[in-house]
């Protein structure tokens, strides 16, 4: 009698709880939910599902002691230098540079191969054979500076010339 009873009781506490687990609304599904991409400082980019994501914070302090502005006008985006680049070599030559989203980069003067950051609205490249070369807005146009291996971007670059992208689009 003893185990019938404890039968009827677990068959009374199972039909009372299961009901209660399908009350819950239920979650929103990945598929269904955007995602939020972070671009870190280093140019790599970091894709998060917003159906994981509880909240984000800024702690305030960090946000002031920021040395530059969140948003930049007067810089163009990261995408912006997306595509094939003509540059000159500062001896009045031309070769191009392609950067590609993942952060690769390629180098048609001697087919070298690198990696290229966006930071403080310029992209910056470090070839594979230690050279590196910037391409910055300068006014309205834009700039490839080259340095030599070994020189850093803020040294005083090896020669100066125009750059052009020449597979521009819409961002």
């Amino acid at each position: 009698m003893i185990r019938f009873s404890g039968l009827i009781g677990l068959a009374v506490l199972l039909s009372v709880a299961v009901p209660t687990g399908f009350a819950k609304s239920p979650q929103a599904t990945k598929s269904n939910s955007g995602t939020i991409v972070i671009v870190f400082k280093d140019g790599h980019r970091q894709s998060f599902n917003l159906a994981d994501i509880d909240k984000v914070e800024f702690p305030a302090a960090t946000i002031a002691a920021s040395p530059s502005p969140i948003v930049s006008t007067d810089q163009p985006p990261r995408g912006h230098y997306l595509g094939k680049w003509e540059v000159g070599d500062g001896a009045g030559n031309n070769f191009y540079i392609t950067l590609r989203e993942d952060g690769g980069a390629a180098r048609s003067l001697g087919n070298v191969h690198g990696k290229w950051v966006y930071m403080n609205g310029q992209a910056l490249v470090t070839w594979d054979d230690g050279n590196q070369d910037a391409i910055r807005k300068v006014g309205s146009k834009y700039m490839k500076f080259a340095y030599g291996e070994g020189k850093s971007f803020t040294d005083s670059p090896d020669n100066v010339a125009p750059a052009r992208n020449t597979t521009p689009r819409p961002i």
